[in-house]
């Protein structure tokens, strides 16, 4: 199995836009799109992991022996730990890597299947870079979950047939990327979603809805009026808004605010398998992360991608042993310390 500084030592001899830092944190990168980097300033993605390490992990080693157990599942799949690989589409645009979206896709999926979790797909101005995919994850016997932009009615009706009759496991809709300004100026174009709007899209649909782009407890709470099975709290990665709150800043409130009855899943600069922990004791049920995951899927393929969550599983693991939590629902936030400004 490769380590992390050997994925990430083959990823940096195939990509040209993105530096493969020490540590991802958008210092180095700020304001580069395409590329990597967060939007403008690149306040928002190097936010995202600074509060990160606010987030402080408590030692107990007086709980008697334990064995961690670090599987969950997600609408009623198991899996090996509650990660996912976030949807990011435009692998060459945005890494400079020379490697076509459906290999990269393939790639996530497999190595995901693999890892024993869950690869989300992306999506595009184009739609084979929606129905591409989607089809890539029927024929895994649906083991993904595609991801659609916000468009407006046209571009929604135009996927939605294809979505229902797939066998994928959800749909999820990142309504964060209204804010990107190549898809506002597409031909069918994006657009910012009403409660109204996503319920027409919840009752069009025959799988699970997972709204990402949720920031606040007012936006958790519509997306729970339109009747949401899951939703990700999530900035895009710092991407579409400059000057804004990180995700763990904000997770605690929304978790609290919709209570047990949606899945409530973040992104957002997590990096390792401390990181999870923290966001698990913060109520979420999982983390989605993009940057590194694409960098496995570049630099080793399938492969890398499943050596990258083996090495994750295996440090939330050992965070686990040395909190004393035997298994991923006696992660709270007793466990944790926030450290004050």
């Amino acid at each position: 199995m490769k380590t992390m500084n050997e994925l990430k030592k083959l990823a940096k001899e195939k990509v040209t836009k993105c530096r493969v830092c020490p540590v991802c944190n958008g210092l180095a990168c700020r304001g580069e799109i395409p590329g990597v980097g967060g939007k403008g300033s690149g306040s928002t993605f190097v936010r995202n992991v600074e509060q990160l390490k606010k987030v402080k992990i408590n030692l107990d080693v007086t709980c008697g022996a334990i064995v961690p157990d670090t599987s969950s599942e997600l609408f009623g799949k198991k899996v090996s730990l509650p990660v996912y690989a976030a949807p990011i589409a435009g692998i060459t645009n945005n890494f400079g890597a020379e490697i076509s979206d459906d290999q990269y896709t393939c790639d996530i999926l497999d190595g995901c299947i693999q890892a024993k979790t869950i690869g989300f797909t992306g999506d595009g101005k184009f739609l084979e870079m929606f129905t591409g995919p989607l089809s890539m994850i029927d024929q895994r016997d649906g083991q993904g979950i595609c991801t659609m932009k916000p468009w407006v009615k046209q571009g929604i009706e135009l996927r939605l047939e294809a979505v229902n009759r797939s066998n994928v496991l959800a749909l999820a809709t990142d309504i964060d990327s209204a804010g990107l300004p190549l898809l506002r100026n597409s031909e069918i174009p994006v657009e910012t979603k009403s409660v109204e709007a996503l319920r027409e899209l919840k009752e069009s649909l025959n799988v699970p809805l997972i709204v990402k782009g949720i920031m606040t407890v007012d936006s958790a709470l519509r997306a729970k009026e339109a009747k949401a099975d899951a939703i990700v709290v999530s900035n895009h990665g710092g991407r579409v808004l400059d000057e804004t709150v990180s995700t763990i800043e904000v997770l605690e409130d929304i978790v609290k605010a919709v209570g047990d009855e949606m899945t409530v899943l973040v992104d957002g600069g997590f990096r390792s398998g401390y990181d999870i922990f923290k966001a698990l004791a913060l109520g979420a049920d999982g983390v989605l992360i993009g940057r590194p995951v694409s960098l496995a899927a570049i630099g080793a393929g399938a492969e890398g991608v499943k050596d990258y969550f083996e090495n994750l599983r295996k440090e939330l693991a050992d965070v686990m042993l040395m909190s004393g939590c035997a298994s991923i629902k006696d992660i709270t936030k007793d466990k944790i310390t926030i450290v004050k400004d």
